[in-house]
């Protein structure tokens, strides 16, 4: 019962440690950069609704955690733009006690240039991109180890067999990029999704040590497909292999003669298909020794295993000291930084192109994922680790930043746009039509909310035990 209600917790927890961190970094950019520029901050708000939490600095300023965690917002005085006023109805009251309270004279938002407002609009934007490279910077100091991207034999009719290749791989590159990690792949071929032309995999066979690169035709890839099966229509088939990744010194392996990279074809003239089944064929015989058959680049070498033995929960079963075949992904701080910049603008150029694609109509608009969709996804990555959750939140971020930037009101890059036309213009833009721009800038806004909503509902009805996005 405990574990079922941690498995629960899981999800409002995660969803709120991700969107929380994720809207403090947003707004906190805008926050600093207003300090920088003068004007008085009325309120740094964390949410929308009735406050939880709130305190007043030196300076005057509000800080706010409110109940409904799905934004948040910074009003400065003298903003007139209509909506901190719809966030908040006592800002006013808010700025008229910090000008009693303050011993200075204190600068409103229509008092800047028109350049600091605009670096006060993209600074938010600016601090999730400046976020994602700094955790990516942070995993890729740290490193970590995943099971290597291995796929069993391609199936009948995929793109992989009809191009001739019919053996388990370990796949290492998509179109010239090198890859580590499941992770990796899902996300290089997201970006080529509506494409046309060729997609180059390149795999090294796990009875070889060569690399084969292939050169993949597709057209108009998955097109509209609303749950894209990216690696399956490849005949990529992710698999724990029995391959030998480790073998600990001076284990019942290594003084069996067992090296990394021996792939076990058989036990006893039993086939082996996977690791799993290895592993349960080695438990169940402690003390024993086995005939295995394993291929050793290329060759087929028979060998006797000797089983060792380790005392567990379960009594007494068979151990060997292999590992799986895993790839350990770190770097040195400083080339860790550059990955972490490079990671970051792939992945901005990436989402910029999807979203580009899902105009066109080559992308299906229901592959959008809204406040349920990033609660599901937020408890799945606490439930797979440290790893998983902060790579979510880098990529998160970089979205965050990228939405924000859309030229449309409300957002911060409609408050760029129209600022600069102001300075096009050589004065601003009439209230009454900054009123219409906003009104419609909310109801966009307000349809896409819809909109992703009812696709987050639909996932979840159409599949209620779906773990993520199909690959």
């Amino acid at each position: 019962m405990g574990t079922d209600l941690m498995d629960i917790l899981y999800y409002p927890l995660g969803f709120v440690a991700l969107l929380g961190a994720l809207v403090t970094v947003h707004e906190f950019g805008h926050f600093l950069v207003a300090r920088w520029s003068g004007v008085h901050v009325v309120r740094f708000s964390i949410g929308f609704g009735r406050p939880l939490i709130q305190w007043r600095d030196r300076r005057g300023t509000e800080f706010v955690v409110a109940v409904i965690p799905l934004g948040g917002y910074v009003s400065m005085l003298g903003e007139n733009d209509g909506v901190n006023d719809a966030r908040n109805n006592d800002d006013a009251d808010d700025a008229s006690n910090a000008e009693v309270s303050s011993d200075r004279p204190l600068l409103s938002h229509a008092e800047l240039t028109p350049y600091w407002r605009i670096a006060i609009a993209a600074a938010g934007p600016a601090a999730n991109f400046l976020f994602a490279i700094l955790i990516y910077w942070g995993l890729f100091a740290v490193g970590s180890q995943q099971l290597a991207p291995v796929t069993a034999a391609p199936k009948a009719d995929t793109l992989l067999a009809i191009q001739g290749w019919n053996q388990p791989a370990q796949v290492v590159g998509i179109d010239g990029d090198s890859v580590s990690s499941w992770s990796d792949i899902v996300m290089r071929l997201s970006g080529r999704l509506g494409d046309s032309g060729h997609l180059e995999l390149s795999l090294i066979p796990l009875d070889d040590t060569r690399t084969a690169t292939l050169r993949l035709p597709i057209q108009q890839w998955h097109k509209g497909e609303e749950e894209p099966a990216l690696l399956a229509s490849l005949g990529i088939t992710p698999s724990v292999l029995s391959v030998v990744g480790t073998v600990s010194p001076d284990s019942p392996a290594a003084r069996s003669g067992l090296q990394p990279g021996d792939w076990i074809q058989s036990v006893e003239g039993e086939q082996i298909d996977s690791w799993g089944a290895w592993v349960k064929t080695i438990e169940q015989n402690p003390r024993r020794n086995l005939q295995m058959e394993l291929l050793r680049e290329g060759r087929l070498v028979a060998l006797r295993v000797a089983i060792g033995e380790r005392q567990g929960s379960e009594g007494t079963t068979g151990f060997l000291g292999v590992a799986p075949l895993l790839t350990e992904v770190r770097y040195g701080l400083f080339d860790a930084l550059l990955r972490g910049c490079e990671e970051t603008w792939d992945k901005t150029s990436m989402t910029l192109s999807m979203m580009k694609k899902m105009v066109v109509g080559l992308i299906s608009p229901k592959n959008m994922m809204g406040p349920v969709g990033i609660v599901q996804v937020a408890g799945e990555s606490v439930k797979n680790g440290a790893y998983m959750f902060f790579t979510i939140m880098a990529l998160l971020s970089i979205s965050l930043g990228v939405v924000n930037l859309l030229p449309v009101p409300v957002l911060d890059g409609g408050h760029i746009l129209m600022t600069f036309i102001e300075i096009l213009r050589g004065k601003p833009l009439s209230e009454k039509f900054q009123s219409a721009a906003l009104q419609v800038g909310l109801a966009l806004i307000g349809v896409a909310f819809i909109a992703v909503t009812y696709n987050d509902i639909g996932r979840l009805l159409s599949d209620p035990d779906r773990q993520g996005p199909a690959v």
